[in-house]
């Protein structure tokens, strides 16, 4: 009567992340991007130390286009100015480290990609504006 063909705990993360992505402020948008391209990496990482070409293929793809399409896209370069575009360089260097990656099997490319995006995502996190709000007098 029922499938089985997808976990319900599967679906359930599934709903509630698709669930907190149309809630989401821009702010938690941007916080999203960065864990959906930090998943991918560490995901294609484990695929590259078990061998699978195919799979670490497919999530390194999700990192680029997670990083590509989703957190250069959002920089506004007339608001950031140099900041913005400086972000956008760094983007770029990550895309093609993944590349890199990729073609290569290596590892120590893919960790080196995951320490970036750690330390933007950890000032990104430190700016939080509904945080600021709150701290407020």
């Amino acid at each position: 009567m029922f499938s089985n063909r997808q976990n319900p705990a599967s679906t359930y993360a599934t709903l509630e992340r698709e669930s907190d992505i149309r809630t989401a402020s821009p702010h938690r948008l941007i916080i999203l991007l960065f864990e959906g391209a930090h998943s991918a990496i560490a995901v294609a990482k484990l695929h590259a130390e078990k061998g699978n070409t195919a799979e670490r293929g497919n999530h390194i793809s999700k990192a680029i286009d997670i990083i590509a399409n989703g957190l250069k896209v959002s920089l506004d370069v007339q608001a950031g100015g140099e900041l913005a575009e400086r972000l956008a360089a760094l983007y770029d260097y990550m895309v093609s480290r993944l590349l890199w990656a990729n073609m290569k099997n290596d590892i120590p490319t893919l960790d080196e990609v995951l320490h970036l995006l750690e330390e933007i995502h950890n000032a990104w996190q430190q700016i939080d504006p509904d945080k600021q709000q709150q701290d407020a007098p």
